[in-house]
């Protein structure tokens, strides 16, 4: 099947922009099929940085057709902004981005939501994008999809069904005719810059699919992030898991069967919420600033942890991963020792399997194996055999202990420094 999903095997910021980039040569159109622009993917080439936020992260290939599918949540003013990055570093979007009529609207009555929702710490350290509340309205049934953006006559009277369902928190912040007012000032020339870009991108994906060209699925944040089997509440507000590749694109799980999960050689998060294996001190001080982990959308500095094998393979296995990559590999050099952790002590108890229990994710102690660091410079590595024997038994014996294969490593941000071990079966 010539169908690839790739997804974040941990909490989201593993690389994937990276890795979709590098594998968007070999792919005829890459799909967005989830998120918002609360997803930064950082992408560099020729020593040029790119920060993308809502456009599949093909979008640096010429001769690669992007998708924004029906499952992404999208603000018109940030795809704007994007485009026009894009257009002034030389990557022409035109003919190229296509934009789902089923996707849903990000208002600025989203991000007031959101802003107020986590005024004094009370949330659960959201981006402030908006993300939430636009998904709360599409399940709600009073979310404004693209094509009804698009309808000069449909979408004011939606407009204020929305803003009379969400009254009582919007008028905490002003009031109800003066947030309408600057929706309705802006709307006018943002719906005439995305009708260009709206297709029926189901149609589009499935004929590239049928015509068995190659088709790449971007997944947004991590697995641990997923609204059903991440650590819930403090997650995104929509299926991360590769499943939802299917479900956010329009096209038919038949077409899947290739899974490619990316994890960093260690592991951070932002925001609250649970974090078994994480670290503070100067390791973590090291981690962060050698690995630069702040979020690309936010800029707030990630928390740092040690590879946890239990988290890993619980995201293995409700993704269905059938490779993993590993990221930052570089990053772990000069540390002594690494650890990983191979199980939980949860209450007295020794357990290898991923809790549920809300109560329970806060009070496991991870269970570590030590590890003799390595040493060197490993940006400049440029095969399997360059690297040094620590770093390669570190990588080979995580691999044995998740019984996938990892076929490359990442040892910096450029496309040039992935180490591939083996493409064999990758497109399925």
């Amino acid at each position: 099947m010539p169908a690839l999903v790739v997804v974040g095997a941990q909490w989201g910021d593993e690389g994937k922009g990276k890795i979709v980039d590098l594998l968007s040569s070999e792919a005829r159109m890459v799909v967005r099929f989830q998120g918002g622009d609360n997803a930064g993917h950082t992408v560099v080439f020729g020593g040029k940085s790119y920060a993308l936020h809502l456009a599949p992260s093909g979008i640096l290939h010429p001769r690669t057709r992007v998708v924004i599918g029906n499952g992404v949540v999208v603000n018109p003013l940030s795809l704007l902004e994007e485009t026009r990055m894009l257009a002034k570093r030389g990557v022409s979007v035109k003919g190229r981005l296509f934009l789902s009529p089923a996707a849903h609207v990000i208002l600025p009555t989203h991000r007031l939501l959101d802003a107020l929702r986590e005024e004094g710490g009370r949330g659960i350290g959201t981006t402030k994008k908006g993300i939430g509340p636009c998904y709360e309205d599409k399940v709600a049934r009073i979310g404004i999809r693209v094509a009804d953006y698009l309808d000069a006559k449909a979408f004011p009277g939606l407009l204020d069904i929305a803003l009379r369902v969400r009254s009582a928190e919007l008028q905490r912040v002003k009031p109800i005719r003066e947030i309408r007012a600057e929706v309705m000032r802006d709307w006018p020339r943002l719906r005439r810059f995305l009708a260009p870009f709206v297709r029926d991108t189901a149609a589009l994906v499935e004929s590239e699919l049928k015509a068995g060209r190659r088709v790449l699925f971007e997944g947004a944040q991590g697995a641990m992030l997923d609204l059903d089997y991440g650590t819930y509440p403090f997650v995104t507000s929509s299926n991360t898991h590769a499943g939802s590749a299917a479900a956010g694109s329009g096209v038919g799980p038949i077409w899947i069967r290739s899974v490619l999960g990316i994890t960093k050689a260690y592991t951070t998060r932002v925001g609250r919420g649970p974090f078994p294996t994480e670290i503070e001190g100067s390791v973590a001080h090291y981690v962060r600033e050698t690995g630069h982990e702040y979020g690309t959308t936010t800029g707030r500095p990630r928390r740092i942890g040690w590879l946890d094998l239990v988290q890993l393979r619980w995201a293995l296995r409700t993704n269905g991963v059938t490779a993993l990559g590993m990221m930052k590999l570089d990053t772990l050099a000069n540390i002594h020792p690494l650890k990983v952790c191979t199980a939980y002590k949860l209450r007295g108890k020794t357990i290898t399997e991923w809790p549920y229990s809300r109560r329970d994710l806060f009070e496991l102690e991870p269970v570590y194996e030590s590890f003799p660091g390595f040493a060197g410079d490993l940006t400049k590595a440029r095969s399997w055999g360059e690297l040094p024997k620590g770093a390669r038994d570190y990588a080979a014996w995580v691999e044995n202990k998740l019984g996938v294969p990892i076929p490359l490593v990442s040892v910096g941000k450029d496309r040039k420094q992935t180490i591939w071990r083996s493409r064999k079966g990758l497109w399925g």
